[in-house]
Order: structure tokens, then C-alpha cells, then sequence
């Protein structure tokens, strides 16, 4: 699906289903430097079960026009006039790692357009390592790298390579896309505050051995958000909608059929 928001071409995945407003919208939203193709194996289980799907490609990134959104909260202004655009309501919401805090700011400030929310491999908080910050900046190749080895359980099972890279495949894609979205989570600061308008049923997924954000600390956040169940899959690092897909689907179908 294409339109356009701000005179700006954006592209979204619908599963080749199109939107038929009598059914619940599932809303798909990346994490930094991604775009909707993480999702691949998630959209057309969802699709195939009644529910409308939309993974969108923010901008600047994937297929959408750019440039990319330096901020949380102006993402999460954008993606209302996205749903505006396209007379969505009765949104539930799925966000992987940035996209979780995406969720955090937009119900903040939209609450009552969200009837369900599910959170992927983040928290209320997701502070970047300098490191991998300035190494984005300068487009150096090694941010990737390093997102490999701090956001996967083992890359080496990965057949055909790492599935990261070959989203971001250039110094630009690094540079122009990736560090600004490292720069958005690191800056983000109105999760605390934002968690207290989680007043819809809400799902937690956390990888056992996510390196990128704190199982503790998520933890902590999941169990501070009432109406709220949590699971934690085992084996998986912070990439959960690439390595364990199956059960991540299965277990968001459960909650959302509640």
C-alpha cells in the first residue's frame, strides 16, 4: 500500500488484503534502522486470522520517503496522521524495540484510539551505548555488527546471513537512518510518565537473552502496567519477530483472542 502524508510517499505492508474497516487493524511498527520486512513472517499469520494488518515503513526508511522523524514524539504525531489519513480506529498496536516506545508516546497523546497494545523486545526506557551511537554517526559498518552481538541469542543460525544487514546495507543507511533512530530511543524520556497512560490491555514478549534491553528492568516496567500479562521466550535475544516468530505470533493470537 502506498500513499502520502506531507506530500511524502509512504509505503506500508497490508498482507495484499487491503483494509476493510469492519475488522480490528493490527498495526506493525520496526525498530531502528528496520523497516516492515521484519515482520514477514508475522503479517499474513495475522492476516489469515481476521484482522486487518498494516506494517509501516517509517520515513526515510524501507520504501517510505524520507527524510527519517528525529524524535519519539514526532513519530508518534506522524503515525496519527498516518491512521487519520487512512480512517483507522480501533487500532491494536505491535512494536518491536523503538517501536515499543513509538507505542508508549502515541498512546500518550491518543489513548482513546487504541483498544489493545503489544510490546516486543522493549521498555519504557532504551538508552543506546555511546559506542554504538557514534559509530551509526560516522557510518561505520561496525554499528551493525555490534547490534548483532548485543540484540541476538547466535547469529551464526541464521542461514543466508545476517538478516540486519541486509536492511541496512550502506555507510548512508547507517548514518542517515540508523543513528538517527539511536538518537531517538537514547533521547526519549517520557516513558515513566507516558506508562501511566497504559490503560488498555497490554502484552509484554521479552527474550531470555536479550542483550539490548534489560530483562530485569523491562520486567520491573511489564509488572507496573495493570491489565497487563507477560512471556518471556526462552532462547531468544532481542530480534524475537526474526528468531522465534512462531511463537512470538502464537502467543500475541492468544492474547488478543481474550
Amino acid at each position: 500500500m502506498i500513499f502520502q502524508i506531507n506530500n511524502k510517499k509512504i509505503h506500508a505492508s497490508d498482507s495484499g488484503q487491503g483494509i476493510d474497516h469492519q475488522k480490528e487493524t493490527i498495526i506493525f511498527l520496526h525498530g531502528s534502522g528496520l523497516s516492515h520486512i521484519v515482520w514477514s513472517l508475522t503479517e499474513q499469520f495475522f492476516s489469515n486470522k481476521n484482522f486487518n494488518v498494516l506494517s509501516i515503513d517509517l520515513p526515510g526508511h524501507g520504501n517510505s520517503e524520507g527524510p527519517c522523524l528525529e524524535s519519539i514524539e514526532n513519530i508518534a504525531d506522524w503515525l496519527d496522521g498516518v491512521f487519520n489519513k487512512l480512517k483507522l480506529k480501533n487500532l491494536i498496536l505491535v512494536g518491536h524495540s523503538q517501536g515499543c516506545l513509538e507505542i508508549l508516546e502515541y498512546i500518550y497523546r491518543y489513548k482513546d484510539k487504541i483498544v489493545k497494545a503489544v510490546f516486543v523486545g522493549g521498555s519504557n526506557k532504551m538508552p543506546v551505548h555511546p559506542d554504538l551511537i557514534k559509530l551509526a554517526q560516522n557510518g561505520d559498518s561496525d554499528a551493525v555488527k555490534l547490534m548483532m552481538k548485543w540484540g541476538y541469542e547466535g547469529s551464526k543460525k541464521f542461514i543466508g546471513g545476517n538478516p540486519v544487514e541486509k536492511i541496512i546495507q550502506s555507510p548512508r543507511d547507517i548514518s542517515e537512518i540508523l543513528a538517527v533512530d539511536l538518537n531517538a530511543c537514547n533521547n526519549y524520556t517520557n516513558g515513566k510518565e507516558a506508562s501511566k497512560m497504559l490503560n488498555c490491555p497490554t502484552m509484554f514478549i521479552f527474550g531470555e537473552l536479550d542483550k539490548m534491553v534489560n530483562l530485569e528492568h523491562a520486567k520491573k516496567f511489564a509488572d507496573s502496567v495493570k491489565d497487563s500479562n507477560t512471556h518471556v521466550i526462552h532462547g531468544s535475544g532481542h530480534m524475537i519477530m526474526i528468531e522465534k516468530a512462531f511463537e512470538m505470533r502464537e502467543k500475541i493470537l492468544e492474547f488478543l483472542k481474550k
